[in-house]
């Protein structure tokens, strides 16, 4: 039903916000926490502006974490999403997007405060425009053969 769900929604996500290619809910972190967006990124700042755009619609407002990647990721295999591919492609004082605002009731970290922060990871290429001046690798195929590859 979870994944359902999320197909159901991404025609509509994609109507409203022309950015997203894609989107996935991973079941592994509850379905409702998460959320990894694709994007085809055309110019700078563009993650952030997908990452308001989901915190500021209905019931997409309550995820916890959004990250949002190139669209070339297949959001399907997980391991092309794990902390080794796109947090190459991220610096935490650029790239990582706190936002303090009330939470979900059921949100068990904080119980209690009804109020806290959400992040938003852009884990997408930077261009030049945002101060990455060096091209970037091209996307690894395939993230096993990729994590070999740099062992």
């Amino acid at each position: 039903m979870a994944k359902a769900t999320e197909r159901l929604f991404l025609p509509f996500l994609k109507r409203l916000c022309p950015e997203i290619s894609d989107l996935s809910m991973p079941l592994e972190v509850v379905f409702h926490n998460c959320v990894i967006v694709s994007i085809k990124k055309r110019y700078p700042g563009q993650a952030r502006k997908v990452m308001n755009f989901i915190w500021g619609h209905g019931p997409d407002d309550e995820y916890e974490l959004i990250v949002v990647v190139d669209d070339d990721i297949d959001l399907s295999d997980l391991s092309m999403v794990r902390p080794g591919e796109p947090s190459n492609n991220i610096d935490a004082g650029r790239d990582l997007r706190p936002l303090r605002r009330p939470l979900d009731a059921l949100d068990i970290p904080r119980r209690g405060t009804r109020y806290g922060t959400r992040l938003g990871v852009d884990a997408t290429r930077k261009l030049s425009e945002e101060g990455h001046d060096r091209p970037w690798p091209d996307a690894p195929k395939d993230g096993r053969a990729h994590n070999a590859a740099r062992r």
